[in-house]
């Protein structure tokens, strides 16, 4: 017998380090969850609903199968996000400078949602699209190697690809079906009991109709009333074949409350079930009449070949990026493939949330503190979105080695305003949140996020001191036109506006969105972590300054940008440009984090306007309500700093000083700005040159969509 226990979720258990072989990989992504139940499976949690109040609570008269109950449970219709998952690799790879040059990493890469990863979106996936396996077999290199980048692509090229990529698939890598229960039935009887000594039993079952098959097994088979059962045909010695009529799909109808008495008199197990045919032949007294199994289902199991195709020397540079709402329930998976180029390395890897506010330290990545994940194992971490704000993460081992390796990304939290109504007043919705009035759908404020100025003096999102009457705006229409933050409309236009920070008064509202990661390399260090000799920490001096892992002019690359590895194959190694697509008269939020380990950084905008609403994922607002953001042409962020600035194209930047209208004449479709360092020795690529870290903000008629991969039209 083989019995593969349920995971419980969110309560999760750290799998011991064992030898790939071993399949000590697992996957997580829960359907449902006390914070986010779905009891009928119909999919309530693949998609956000709209903000209408806070979540209200009440205590279930009846436990939750499995639970003693004693806690507080949504009341449906009332419950804000939905579940967010992702899966990642901890291990090695190669990525290319803008000057051809190969750099070894310690890295993350993708293991669920390769084709939104290689068209510069969050990795991130609702549950049916996670939990939906790979149709075929993956490849060494995937999605680079389907998308064709093997064929007529240089080192450090993204392959050329003319419309649709041929990848299209988001689930999680190594995602198998799996039989959870597999039990051996040693007797088979349709209809009422026969006459044995001593009586054959089955405790707690009273249904005995000419239909109801009862099956005794020789260990526990875990079945449940409800839940469907496989028979299949089995041989005993003799031969003797179960009889015709058994074999087949069944709903189990009763399981054995105690031990229960077989006709071939022996204790065991036992459970009914009813089958369609009459007057099926006995199978008694050979001890193996059949095998009971559930049929194939998603419980976390994986195939840890494709976990290795893919996950070897696919490190990418940051590493893929993650993105939820608040509200949200998010779970992530690092699994650890070792790194092939030093195997002489047992290193462990951890994901932590720089600066998150998460209320648990077993979930923090910090090792002291939390778990570290060994090679050939996997951990999912768990987190309840709390507050909006850009935010980043990293490997916790051995920092400074690990971060100049490359093992950095960002996340970002989107705030419950983004899913406020069209038309709804951001202030009276803000007001819900925070406690101050509520709806009379929802009347009783949620104690995660009130916030009340007369008894809380760290609110993450204070009223505005002003009601300035603005409200959500508008998806584009079915004809194709959008509206912009400053509620002008645009055929063509793609986006939607929405907000940085839950603001009440529309302050932080961006056209589109784009996550930059400011970091550096330092080649020697990375040379000689490649070749087995010791790092020398004190004399890391970074070479390669970087806008989401790549230099200019790679960083005005459309599309993933790839790179051929020991393996043979070219991996997209940094899938996310740098470029700033804004639509005319539009608002761009660049959501910038420095996790470099040797520099501060310096960004400067050279003609469009910085407006700086947040910093270190706090909206720029005191107590009393007062917008403390303000307007400059450069910002400096030190290593695990956060940043969230907008670059506004609009009247807003520029109407104070010029008047209306000032916008047009500034930023004329067709315009091309530059966001650079303003360090000399920042803007090369190791060389005397002209590069580093640098990108374009380009003004279009309209943008296609929200963020990197949209068309500039």
């Amino acid at each position: 017998m083989r019995n593969v226990f349920k995971i419980l979720l969110p309560v999760l258990a750290c799998l011991a380090a064992l030898p790939a072989a071993a399949q000590s990989f697992r996957v997580q992504c829960p359907t449902s969850t006390i914070t986010h139940p779905d009891p009928t499976n119909s999919g309530v949690n693949n998609s956000e609903p709209a903000y209408n109040g806070p979540t209200q609570y009440t205590m279930p008269t009846t436990p939750p199968a499995g639970t003693d109950g004693g806690f507080v449970m949504p009341v449906a219709g009332t419950v804000n996000g939905a579940i967010r998952c992702q899966q990642i690799s901890g291990g090695d790879g190669l990525s290319t400078m803008a000057d051809g040059n190969q750099i070894f990493m310690f890295s993350f890469g993708p293991l669920s949602g390769l084709a939104d990863v290689a068209a510069g979106l969050p990795s991130t996936q609702f549950p049916n699209v996670f939990n939906t396996p790979y149709p075929g077999t993956l490849t060494r290199g995937d999605p680079a190697t389907t998308d064709g980048a093997t064929s007529g692509a240089s080192p450090g090229v993204g392959a050329p690809i003319i419309g649709t990529p041929a990848f299209q698939w988001n689930g999680a890598v190594g995602l198998a079906p799996d039989i959870a229960n597999v039990v051996t039935v040693t007797n088979l009887v349709e209809g009422p009991l026969p006459v044995t000594t001593p009586p054959s039993t089955v405790p707690g079952c009273t249904s005995f109709t000419p239909n109801t098959v009862s099956a005794w097994t020789d260990a526990p088979s875990g079945f449940t009333v409800g839940e469907q059962v496989k028979i299949a045909n089995a041989v005993a010695e003799g031969p003797a074949p179960t009889p015709p009529g058994y074999a087949g799909t069944w709903t189990v109808s009763c399981v054995a409350t105690g031990s229960a008495m077989g006709p071939d008199g022996f204790e065991a197990y036992a459970f009914q079930y009813v089958d369609t045919t009459a007057g099926l032949a006995a199978d008694t007294g050979n001890d193996l009449a059949a095998t009971a199994a559930t049929p194939p289902g998603l419980d976390g199991h994986v195939d840890p070949r494709q976990i290795m195709d893919v996950g070897v020397m696919n490190g990418n540079i940051p590493a893929p990026l993650s993105m939820f709402n608040e509200d949200d329930e998010f779970f992530l998976t690092l699994t650890n493939v070792g790194m092939i180029m030093r195997p002489d390395l047992f290193e462990q890897h951890t994901v932590h949330f720089h600066g998150y506010p998460n209320a648990s330290s077993f979930y923090d990545g910090v090792p002291d503190a939390s778990i570290a994940i060994n090679i050939g194992a996997s951990f999912t971490y768990y987190y309840l979105a709390p507050d909006a704000g850009t935010y980043f993460w990293h490997c916790h081992i051995t920092p400074p080695e690990h971060l100049q390796m490359g093992m950095v990304s960002q996340l970002y939290v989107r705030p419950r305003q983004d899913r406020v109504p069209a038309g709804g007043n951001l202030y009276t919705y803000l007001g819900y949140q925070n406690g101050i009035s509520e709806p009379s759908s929802n009347p009783v404020a949620d104690l995660r996020t009130i916030c009340n100025p007369s008894f809380d003096i760290l609110c993450s999102a204070t009223m505005p001191a002003i009601n300035t009457g603005a409200t959500r705006l508008p998806a584009p229409t079915t004809a194709g036109v959008g509206t912009l933050c400053n509620g002008t409309t645009i055929a063509g236009e793609g986006t939607t506006p929405d907000y940085v920070y839950n603001d009440g008064d529309g302050s932080t509202c961006y056209d589109v969105t784009y996550p930059i990661q400011m970091h550096g390399f330092d080649p020697n260090f990375h040379f000689v972590g490649m070749t087995f000799n010791p790092e020398l920490f004190a004399d890391m001096k970074d070479k390669y300054f970087l806008l989401n892992g790549r230099s200019y002019p790679d960083t005005v690359a459309p599309g993933p940008q790839a790179t051929i590895t020991t393996d043979g194959q070219m991996h997209y190694s940094q899938p996310l440009p740098a470029i700033i697509n804004i639509p005319v008269g539009g608002k761009a939020s660049l959501r910038l984090v420095n996790l470099s380990v040797a520099e501060y950084f310096t960004l400067q905008s050279l003609g469009v306007p910085m407006h700086e609403v947040g910093f270190n994922a706090k909206l720029l607002r005191d107590q009393d309500g007062n917008n403390t953001e303000f307007w400059t042409n450069s910002i400096t962020l030190g290593g695990g700093e956060s940043l969230d600035v907008i670059l506004d194209a609009s009247d807003d930047g520029c109407s104070t000083y010029l008047g209306t209208g000032c916008a047009a004449k500034l930023y004329p479709a067709g315009s091309t700005f530059y966001v650079y360092s303003s360090n000399l020795d920042f803007l090369a690529n190791d060389a005397e040159n002209f590069g580093g870290m640098m990108t374009e903000v380009h003004i279009c008629n309209s943008v296609s969509s929200n963020t990197f991969g949209n068309t500039c039209n």
